[in-house]
């Protein structure tokens, strides 16, 4: 899965209105990027969104390049936000320099925080500094449990090693547990196809993570979504759906999902939710070419 991570796991619509290049330059020269501008005034939050290219599964399911371009669109009319998305695919020199927020979404993210050594550091930089981080699917995972422990001490929960758990379940009652947390303003329980993943391995000490969303898969009722408020003042979220693309569709998962972002990173939520989170309909149905079945 070699690609890049967007630090702060979080990355919306629109892009920075700098470019790359100055962003990463000012990050090396140890300029303040969330501090006050020239005129007093607090500058906006910028956030990364990291995606990434089709990973073998077929079409429809873990289209991790479209499911950022649909969170960019959900994040865009929030005031004071700044997003870039970017692409984790190939190198990646200066990624480690723009982590700032994160949203990850990528094969094997427990995997890929550590694929390059300058990202895992970069990361733990950020939560050092109370950085927000956000995860779903596949981006919380890993087959190879070494890459485990420090993906938890950051995400607060991960689906990795040999034994790992998930299943499509057709019809799964998914019941918001999280009470009155911010994530879930606005989200009643829901009916969906999902593959979800379960039987997740969770920050210590227990109970310190929060369940948002429990489901009954494979008999047994899971936590498969959660909010951790880190003992270094940051937050992190993490929702193991995300396996179809069509659930974006679903105002359940786009509020959901950008709600987490703007919690993860301290922005304020309306008391009782976002307004309809409104999408290209051509990111919702098309997400990458179909392949040809003809070759």
């Amino acid at each position: 899965m070699g690609k890049r991570i967007a630090i702060v796991m979080l990355v919306a619509g629109g892009f920075c209105s700098e470019p790359l290049s100055t962003y990463a330059a000012e990050r090396r020269n140890g300029k303040p990027r969330d501090n006050r501008n020239a005129t007093g005034s607090r500058s906006p939050k910028r956030l990364l969104l990291i995606g990434q290219g089709p990973d073998g599964h077929g079409w429809g399911t873990h289209e991790y390049r479209a499911g950022m371009r649909i969170l960019a669109q959900c994040l865009q009319p929030v005031p004071r936000l700044q997003t870039i998305v970017v692409s984790a695919d190939g190198k990646w020199p200066e990624g480690p320099e723009l982590i700032d927020g994160v949203v990850l979404f990528v094969s094997e993210g427990a995997k890929w925080i550590h694929d390059d050594p300058r990202r895992l550091i970069a990361l733990k930089n950020l939560a050092n500094r109370g950085g927000g981080f956000v995860c779903w699917h596949w981006g919380m995972g890993c087959r190879d449990a070494k890459y485990i422990a420090e993906y938890v001490k950051l995400f607060g929960g991960c689906h990795g090693g040999p034994d790992r758990k998930y299943k499509v379940e057709k019809g799964v009652r998914a019941e918001v547990v999280g009470g009155t947390h911010p994530v879930v303003r606005g989200i009643k329980d829901f009916v969906v196809d999902e593959e979800f993943y379960y039987t997740l391995k969770f920050a210590k000490p227990a109970g310190s993570v929060t369940p948002l969303i429990r489901a009954n898969v494979d008999g047994g009722r899971h936590t498969v979504c959660w909010a951790w408020e880190r003992p270094d003042g940051g937050r992190s979220f993490g929702f193991s759906g995300g396996h179809y693309h069509n659930n974006w569709n679903r105002q359940e998962y786009r509020r959901l999902i950008t709600q987490a972002v703007l919690w993860s990173v301290h922005a304020p939520i309306p008391e009782k939710r976002l307004p309809p989170l409104k999408v290209k309909q051509k990111d919702l149905t098309q997400p990458r070419p179909k392949p040809d079945k003809s070759e």
